[in-house]
């Protein structure tokens, strides 16, 4: 099993963010359980840089969040007119115009996008609140185990906004429109029973086991060969875009890349 995170030396530790490599797996968490793991564009900027940093031995990684919460959701004092130091506040943005308002969207956004890279597989590990931007991130995420007492909400249309940093793909996709919709628009909380019957979540264990969990899956997904793990991530992935005779299609010229592999007269 590999070396708990907290046992080594991190590759990043900042803005909330703590990036730690023990070869094959990578893992990060969020360190700010006084703020429930609160949300910034600083905290962003440090996931970005997290993805950029993994070492290309890297082939799992695990987003796990430090205290009680995995992410409450964006820190409140982004929604004061005096807003972050250092950052826009919403009225800043909103005063921008729609090249300008789209740009920095995107930009916060890239701290969501990483984790469906092909060469690597994301397990976010969620206990407490996954709220809003809680929740994206975790969504940004291949696969997701959750303690018995998590707690899922997107709020953002409950403070007349929408869900922008990249969960509406990946819920849509997992749960259908119209579950979808419903958790999006009334903002309820959905928990672990709910979480792992919708597909939301691959398992619920114990908020004690959760870390233990996350590490067994990941040791699980780390036996099989790289290679053919990252071409059938990306044969899934495309699946949703292909018809089935695409998809075959798809399916074959993968295989064919892997018996050439195996039998030595890959390119």
């Amino acid at each position: 099993m590999a070396t708990p995170a907290q046992d080594l030396a991190p590759v990043l530790d900042k803005d909330g963010v703590r990036l730690t490599v023990d070869d094959a797996l990578a893992t990060v968490t969020l360190t700010n359980p006084a703020k429930r793991n609160a949300q910034s564009p600083a905290l962003w900027r440090a996931l970005i840089e997290a993805g950029r940093l993994l070492p290309g031995s890297v082939r799992v990684v695990v987003l796990r969040g430090e205290g009680k919460s995995f992410s409450a959701g964006l820190d409140r004092q982004m929604f004061t007119p005096e807003g972050l130091p250092g950052e826009p506040t919403f009225i800043d943005l909103a005063r921008r115009d729609d090249a300008g308002i789209d740009a920095t969207i995107a930009e916060y956004q890239e701290a969501f996008t990483w984790w469906r890279r092909n060469d690597i597989v994301s397990v976010a590990a969620v206990q407490g609140h996954a709220i809003g931007a809680g929740f994206q991130l975790a969504l940004a995420c291949d696969l997701r185990v959750v303690a018995d007492d998590v707690q899922f909400a997107m709020r953002e249309t409950s403070l007349g906004l929408v869900p922008d940093l990249t969960g509406t793909h990946p819920l849509v996709g997992l749960v259908g429109y119209a579950r979808a919709l419903e958790i999006c628009a009334t903002g309820r909380f959905v928990d672990a029973r709910e979480s792992v019957a919708s597909g939301l979540a691959n398992l619920a264990v114990p908020a004690a086991e959760l870390d233990a969990a996350a590490r067994d899956l990941a040791a699980a997904l780390l036996a099989a060969p790289r290679d053919a793990v990252v071409e059938t991530k990306a044969l899934l992935k495309g699946a949703v875009d292909r018809t089935y005779d695409e998809q075959r299609a798809a399916e074959r010229a993968a295989q064919t890349r892997r018996l050439r592999d195996l039998a030595g007269l890959g390119e």
